[in-house]
């Protein structure tokens, strides 16, 4: 099994009513955590559960679209489309 990739998507605002970041769905707890070489693959591939079920809608669609893209070609869509106006 591979280290799973960051779900950072490179949409950094969070939600100030719950702590969640608009982009990832994820917490800032939970992103110092992605980064501390001890995290595990199993908790990283939990947490991916975790989040996608934090996310609905549009915003859940536009995660995945991205973090597809970003799994394909190594950054986030967004920034992609930053770095080709």
């Amino acid at each position: 099994m591979s280290n799973p990739i960051s779900p950072c998507i490179s949409v950094c605002k969070t939600d100030p009513e719950t702590g969640f970041c608009y982009g990832c769905g994820r917490t800032e707890e939970e992103k110092s955590i992605w980064k501390e070489e001890s995290t595990s693959i199993n908790w990283k591939n939990e947490n991916l559960e975790i989040i996608k079920g934090r996310l609905s809608g549009w915003q859940l669609n536009s995660f995945n679209k991205s973090y597809e893209f970003k799994l394909k070609n190594g950054i986030s869509l967004i920034k992609h489309k930053l770095m080709n106006k």
